[in-house]
């Protein structure tokens, strides 16, 4: 099976088009995981529904939603295909759970590439673009290995440098100039810190744009936040922020008008639920939901991220017509409720990142005695910070947030340890150790 979607510019059509286009996709989805997932099948007869009466989008709330407790207890009766077909194995990252087991075909992976293909261009890359790859490709991470398919389709070129390491990133950088770098968007200070402090004329690099990966660039009205602020002050650098995940097989990218993610409506549709488990109006925050399409291992449908952000209809001035994402808002299960007040985890990341002094930082949350949630920043400090941190810092918590969580100062070293332990495929900044009621 080869992955060819039937309209790839799509986006270009007009909505009416695109929603009849979504529409004939979500049958065949639907007829395939009927005939093929054992957990599918099971599913629509447990509940009396007719797969066949599932014949538009807005039907898709007839259908009960995929959890990830779903994936972690029944792993194996999401596979549409025999063992033999799977080419590649992947995990999700298990921050907030146990991980799940991904297996992708052949298809899967052209599908993937093809998915990143157009996600990099949204953004502006074309061949003859060289960009340098800072997160990993091996550790069964499905992302780095979409990067790298990606790039290829698209016929630019990749240097796969991985994560980390501040003096190979620049020594390479310096040796075959890359116009683009793909990296978790705070490790650019670091980046930047170690030009600094070894000399390195940045601002004249080869470097003119930075994709991020798994941290947002920009608010809810789609500003550069603080950490977005904080990294074009320092280097005049085009940015650009993704948003996707494992289970949705594809990827939210900005243009370079920056007004939020662009779906590609052949690969994924999205739902925006509420409180009630219903549809919110495009505009409100809410959980994304979502179905894959033309995947062909394990397709799902109505999963539930966990992620919070809002629908964005309307053409966008780069042309396209299909609705886009806000940045995230935070995740459903990671909502803080500090001192009374409301909190998501960016909201005190951004804080953390606009502080110069602060050189890394770990956030975890935990039940008080009291039963309420108490919050607690471990943070490295860098050379040259106040004498009283600590006050200074929870001063700039109630500024921005109106309440300050704990501070306690580690050695930078022993926080570096708990951001990224050895089977880290990535920074882990938020730890939630809270009792799931």
């Amino acid at each position: 099976m080869i992955f060819t979607p039937p309209i790839p510019d799509i986006e270009f059509e007009t909505a009416d088009v695109i929603a009849r286009y979504q529409d004939q996709c979500l049958s065949q989805a639907i007829y395939y995981v009927a005939t093929r997932s054992p957990w599918y099948r099971k599913m629509f007869k447990a509940n009396n529904i007719d797969p066949r009466s599932i014949t538009s989008v807005d039907r898709l709330t007839d259908i009960p939603f995929t959890t990830k407790a779903d994936l972690q207890q029944h792993n194996d009766e999401f596979l549409c295909v025999p063992r033999s077909a799977v080419v590649d194995y992947v995990t999700t990252s298990g921050t907030l759970g146990d991980p799940v087991t991904f297996c992708c075909t052949e298809s899967d992976l052209q599908r993937l590439a093809y998915n990143e293909k157009k996600s990099f261009m949204t953004a502006g890359l074309k061949p003859g673009n060289i960009v340098q790859l800072m997160t990993t490709i091996d550790k069964r991470f499905m992302a780095g290995l979409a990067y790298f398919l990606g790039i290829r389709e698209l016929g630019a070129s990749i240097i796969r440098v991985g994560n980390g390491v501040p003096e190979l990133q620049w020594d390479t950088i310096n040796r075959l100039h890359p116009d683009t770098i793909m990296c978790v968007p705070s490790f650019i200070l670091r980046l930047l810190d170690y030009a600094d402090q070894h000399g390195i004329d940045y601002r004249n690099s080869s470097v003119k744009r930075i994709i991020g990966i798994g941290e947002g660039l920009r608010d809810a009205n789609l500003n550069l936040n603080l950490l977005g602020t904080t990294i074009k002050n320092r280097w005049d650098v085009d940015l650009f922020a993704t948003y996707s995940s494992t289970e949705m097989s594809a990827t939210f990218a900005e243009c370079p008008y920056g007004c939020g993610g662009h779906v590609h409506p052949e690969l994924i549709i999205v739902e925006i639920i509420g409180e009630n488990d219903q549809p919110v109006p495009d505009g409100t925050p809410g959980e994304i939901v979502v179905t894959t399409l033309g995947v062909e291992g394990m397709p799902l449908l109505r999963f539930r991220t966990g992620d919070i952000a809002a629908r964005i209809p309307g053409q966008c001035a780069c042309g396209r017509n299909s609705y886009r994402l806000t940045p995230l808002v935070g995740r459903k299960n990671n909502m803080i409720k500090l001192k009374g007040t409301t909190l998501y985890p960016p909201a005190i990341n951004d804080v953390l990142d606009n502080t110069p002094w602060v050189a890394n930082y770990v956030v975890e949350v935990r039940d008080s005695a009291a039963g309420t949630d108490e919050v607690i920043v471990y943070v490295g400090l860098n050379p040259g910070h106040p004498d009283d941190a600590v006050k200074e810092l929870k001063d700039r918590f109630r500024s921005r947030l109106r309440v300050a969580p704990m501070v306690e100062v580690l050695p930078v070293d022993a926080v570096n340890r708990m951001l990224l332990p050895p089977t880290a495929r990535k920074p882990i900044k938020f730890v939630d150790t809270r009792s799931k009621k």
